[in-house]
């Protein structure tokens, strides 16, 4: 069976009229939750979505990063509970799940539907790895109306906490589905498909998608509708992206140079490992940056932490891996900055993303070494241009490299005198983190 030619495809045209959130079928108390989020009118993807998902079809949904699309699969569900509770006394617990493959994404998702429901009374409650499992029992004896969830730590709690079960789920979304529906999930995904009913709508929405309809079939779509606001692989207009080939041994040097030279009032630097995070944090602290990492070997109140330190302005540069290029909106973000070149050249799109967001404008500048030639060209080929390159004299650029070498070098003992402290007194690199950035635990596990 085609899933995509049963179903409908639909492609945005630039110059359609954009509508109203009125004019898309939206009762007014949402109409007016959208006009408190500062959602003035629906974007593209919201825009096509919604009055699909209000006459109860299934959808696939590929969108820019940063297009809304968690207004659209968010605000059919919320008109969906405003109906129910018209016509019957209670509203259904558990009525909604939306999955997501990363923590921070889960709870970004968590806020956005708290946001949008604040005026109708809605539960929401956030199952994800990292935090207390009884703490989310007792969000669960609360009944709430949506989950919004990592697929290991839901399949946990289906398992393991008595009473809760999600069988009378009406609606299932999976967001950045491209990597629900991979490997790293297919056990989790499978066992969550098996106990929730086959009666709900299903939403997919993401950047970018795997056409293997195997997998889209697994996720028990029904004729769905797919809706495209942009070209499979594409960037935004806003987006100014550049290159800059540089030696391996002089990629610091480059980092510095950049974030010196750009005027940009946040920026995230992405790293392939979770250890240069903390390295280039340190090192860019010991040269004068407000630098703080994010990384998968921090734990969960840490990583919504060092998030948190960088929303409000305290830190401007955010060290990261892909844990954080996927889904999160901070609309702040001036500059990405790929330290490393991903080796999957999908992920570029999902970094890229974090800024030009929403209309606005942004840079994103990649350092292309000379073993990461083959992987750059990869992301040339598909996201069908070539970038310019990024203006700079290497004279001017290895001027700074006495000071960067002393820095690093400092950042390097750092590391291993913590190391060593641990080893002999007790601890864990998560306390080191802490200790070094001023991510205080406890007064993030009371606002938890």
């Amino acid at each position: 069976m085609d899933l995509f030619r049963e179903g409908s495809v639909l492609k945005m045209a630039e110059e359609k009229e954009v509508k109203t959130f009125k004019e898309l079928g939206l009762r007014d108390e949402l109409v007016e939750a959208c006009e408190n989020v500062g959602w003035k009118t629906p974007s593209k993807i919201q825009a096509e979505a919604i009055p699909h998902a209000l006459e109860g079809k299934d959808l696939i949904g590929l969108a820019q990063t940063g297009s809304g699309k968690t207004g659209a699969f968010a605000l059919p569900i919320l008109q969906a509970l405003l109906e129910i509770a018209e016509n019957q006394r209670t509203v259904p617990a558990f009525f909604a799940c939306v999955l997501s493959p990363t923590r921070e994404l889960a709870i970004q998702i968590s806020e956005q539907f708290e946001a949008l429901g604040s005026g109708i009374s809605l539960r929401c409650a956030v199952l994800v790895g990292g935090v207390d499992m009884m703490q989310q029992t007792l969000a669960l004896g609360k009944r709430p109306h949506i989950v919004v969830a990592t697929p290991g730590r839901l399949m946990d709690h289906l398992t393991n906490t008595k009473g809760f079960s999600l069988g009378t789920l009406k609606y299932l979304v999976l967001d950045e589905a491209d990597r629900l529906l991979n490997d790293d999930f297919e056990k989790s995904l499978d066992e969550i498909l098996n106990v929730i009913p086959r009666m709900r709508q299903t939403y997919l929405f993401s950047a970018t998608m795997t056409k293997k309809v195997k997998k889209l079939q697994r996720a028990c779509l029904k004729n769905p509708v797919k809706i495209e606001a942009a070209s499979k692989y594409s960037t935004v207009d806003t987006l100014k992206q550049q290159y800059r080939f540089v030696p391996a041994k002089y990629k610091d040097c480059y980092l510095v140079y950049i974030l010196t030279e750009v005027s940009a009032s946040s920026t995230m630097v992405f790293t392939r490992t979770c250890d240069a995070t903390r390295l280039l944090a340190l090192m860019l602290r010991n040269l004068g940056q407000r630098a703080i990492p994010i990384s998968g070997h921090m734990s969960q109140s840490k990583r919504l932490g060092a998030l948190n330190k960088f929303k409000a302005g305290e830190c401007n540069i955010l060290i990261c891996t892909d844990v954080a290029s996927r889904g999160l909106d901070i609309p702040s973000v001036d500059m990405v900055i790929n330290y490393d070149i991903p080796t999957n050249s999908k992920d570029y799109i999902h970094r890229v993303g974090r800024t030009a967001r929403a209309g606005r404008t942004g840079v994103a500048i990649s350092l292309v070494n000379q073993y990461e030639l083959e992987w750059y060209l990869q992301i040339e080929k598909l996201i069908g241009k070539k970038l310019p390159e990024f203006p700079a004299e290497e004279e001017e650029v290895l001027l700074l490299l006495e000071r960067v070498t002393e820095a690093k070098r400092i950042s390097q003992m750092t590391i291993k005198d913590s190391g060593n402290k641990r080893r002999r007194k007790g601890g864990d690199e998560d306390d080191d983190i802490g200790r070094q950035f001023g991510i205080n635990k406890k007064k993030l596990s009371k606002r938890k």
